[in-house]
């Protein structure tokens, strides 16, 4: 989610950085020590940290894939460069618990970054394009017979 620091945007991202729970602590995203990334971006674990190495998967390659996702997207202006100050960014992010290969963690997560803010800075999906499929939801895990 990526909106307006004195939204509702804003709110759930502080709610959630103050909220943590067992298994479940949000925290800002750095691209290094000291320097978070602009817009201040909360990074918030969908899959439950059960155990220190998964919990290094996020802390490590995917928060790392988040902070130069959201980088990049303001160097290329997906994200106007003067609306930074202004905006606050959530990503709810899944390390599944049996992965290991931090490249490939990195990797899908970079991606998964730039894609959701450059559909976000194009409207997309439209919502036409959505109502034309709405008789058949499927997904990895459903198809409608």
């Amino acid at each position: 989610m990526l909106g307006s620091r004195d939204g509702p945007v804003g709110t759930a991202w502080a709610t959630a950085l103050a909220t943590p729970r067992a298994g479940h602590a949000s925290f800002v995203v750095v691209a290094r020590p000291n320097m978070p990334v602009k817009p201040p971006t909360l990074f918030v674990n969908k899959a439950e940290i059960r155990q220190e190495s998964h919990g290094l998967l996020h802390w490590g390659p995917a928060q790392a894939a988040v902070a130069q996702g959201v980088l990049e997207s303001v160097a290329d202006g997906t994200i106007p460069q003067g609306k930074v100050e202004e905006l606050a960014l959530i990503a709810a992010v899944w390390v599944d618990w049996a992965a290991a290969d931090q490249e490939q963690i990195f990797a899908n997560n970079l991606e998964a970054t730039r894609a959701a803010l450059a559909s976000a800075a194009e409207g997309r999906p439209r919502l036409e394009d959505v109502l034309a499929i709405r008789g058949e939801p499927q997904n990895p895990f459903f198809r409608q017979a």
